[in-house]
């Protein structure tokens, strides 16, 4: 499990992707509304950060690439901290590789994973954990809690440690593959494209702007947001994130972005422009 290039220095190590899986259990203890998972997803990858390099300035670049927003199942997270991990070796080894790439993959698997993940864990594992607790909590057993907790845990342990696994062995052969092709720059061009869509998509879930109002009388009367929707779904949660990306670019903080979002949002409601 451990890679060397010429200087038999910046080498990742089983040690390394065992501080990476414990890490990985935190994933969801610094959650937040902003970035949502991206300071456990940051805290995981350290160990490899400080492995793979040696040079201060490269650590804080590793460090602030990795504190953009990533959310996804956390259970199956080792995978994609795995792909992160070798893109972050390969990127201390070759000078002309794109550490951009290394966020466009993030952006383009965690949508995908999370709804795999979901499926598998909150849909399926945890309903039958939970069917076979509840029978002999029931019967007023102890082990009812006990017996969830082992349905539950250990299959989500053994798929988190093998995604981690799996996921840094894809990564290593996948990117050496890569590179010896030259498909390298058009990877990095469609992982960005496929990341910006992943993210785009995810707007009309995580923004919500409703429009107050109708036009017209009786039957015949249409809400303005049904017009606004029919013109483009989505448009006015889309104008809003455009709105805000806009401030992003200019530096303006993230406390004044709120600020002025809750500021609209109260003044919006008060006077019946918005729908609440």
């Amino acid at each position: 499990m451990t890679t060397s290039n010429a200087s038999g220095a910046h080498s990742i190590t089983k040690q390394d992707l065992n501080k990476v899986f414990l890490r990985s259990l935190t994933m969801e203890y610094s959650w937040n509304y902003e970035r949502q998972q991206h300071m456990g997803y940051c805290f995981s990858m350290l160990p490899i950060i400080r492995r793979v390099y040696d040079k201060k300035e490269d650590q804080i670049a590793a460090t602030q690439r990795h504190m953009e927003f990533f959310n996804t199942t956390p259970y199956i997270s080792t995978l994609i901290l795995g792909i992160s991990a070798a893109m972050e070796e390969s990127n201390s080894k070759d000078d002309d590789f794109d550490a951009s790439s290394i966020n466009s993959v993030k952006a383009a698997l965690m949508s995908p994973l999370a709804g795999i993940g979901d499926s598998l864990f909150w849909g399926t594992l945890r309903v039958i954990a939970t069917g076979l607790g509840v029978s002999l909590a029931m019967e007023g057993s102890i082990l009812g809690p006990l017996l969830f907790l082992i349905v539950f845990n250990v299959p989500h342990y053994i798929i988190r440690w093998f995604c981690l696994k799996w996921g840094y062995g894809f990564g290593t052969s996948f990117l050496s593959k890569i590179e010896e092709s030259g498909l390298m720059p058009k990877l990095t061009m469609g992982a960005a494209v496929l990341g910006l869509m992943v993210i785009g998509a995810m707007v009309p879930n995580l923004v919500s702007v409703s429009v107050a109002g109708s036009l017209g009388t009786g039957d015949s009367a249409q809400t303005i947001q049904s017009i606004i929707d029919g013109i483009m779904p989505s448009l006015l949660p889309l104008l809003v994130t455009l709105g805000v990306f806009e401030l992003v670019q200019h530096k303006v903080k993230i406390a004044w972005i709120l600020i002025i979002l809750m500021a609209v949002g109260i003044v919006g409601s008060f006077f019946g422009i918005f729908a609440v």
